[in-house]
């Protein structure tokens, strides 16, 4: 009971600031605004380990790596953490293992990025049929645009209706079965 606990608490802690590091990286990377609320409590949760961490972590094609191998380490320590309290024995081989704990943190990272587009367009959507002028929608309008774009040049609104979120929707759901499948084929390296 106090390992189920104890992992809880560990995944929801690390895994909220893992997040909030994956947010900031693509706020920056998609050029989302920086002067609202969103985006200034992400500075302010994360910036404790971002700013030391960019002495070590160099930005790289005008991205700010730092966050990213900062959520990265986040979600492989979570991962591992999951393993030592189910009793895994990282003694028997611990290269091995460590790298595969490096290799699911990557799938993970992959695996949230989709989870937040998915939130951010379904977030967009409702709000343009309830709340067009919230001041979220600039926000969310800049993160989605890049990836509903690639629809929205090829697809034509069918009575004023947009179907690129559709259509985005359906990728990212394919691309998760896709992940999920990544997951366990690394996972299995371990047992």
């Amino acid at each position: 009971m106090s390992n189920q606990i104890l992992v809880f608490l560990i995944d929801t802690l690390l895994g909220l600031l893992s997040l909030a590091l994956l947010l900031r990286f693509y706020f920056q990377l998609l050029r989302v605004p920086y002067y609202n609320s969103v985006s200034q409590f992400l500075i302010a949760v994360t910036d404790f380990m971002v700013r030391p961490a960019r002495r070590f972590i160099p930005g790289w094609g005008g991205m700010d790596m730092s966050t990213l191998v900062l959520a990265w380490l986040l979600e492989s320590i979570i991962l591992t953490s999951v393993y030592v309290m189910q009793g895994y024995d990282f003694d028997a081989n611990i290269i091995f293992s460590l790298g595969v704990m490096g290799l699911l943190g990557m799938v993970s990272i992959v695996k949230t990025t989709l989870y937040i587009i998915l939130v951010m367009i379904i977030m967009q959507a409702v709000l343009s049929w309830v709340n067009p002028n919230s001041p979220l929608a600039p926000l969310l309008d800049s993160f989605t645009r890049p990836f509903l774009m690639i629809f929205r040049k090829r697809i034509a609104p069918i009575a004023n209706v947009d179907l690129s979120p559709l259509f985005v929707l359906i990728v990212i759901q394919v691309l998760l079965m896709i992940v999920a499948s990544f997951h366990m084929e690394i996972s299995a390296l371990l047992h």
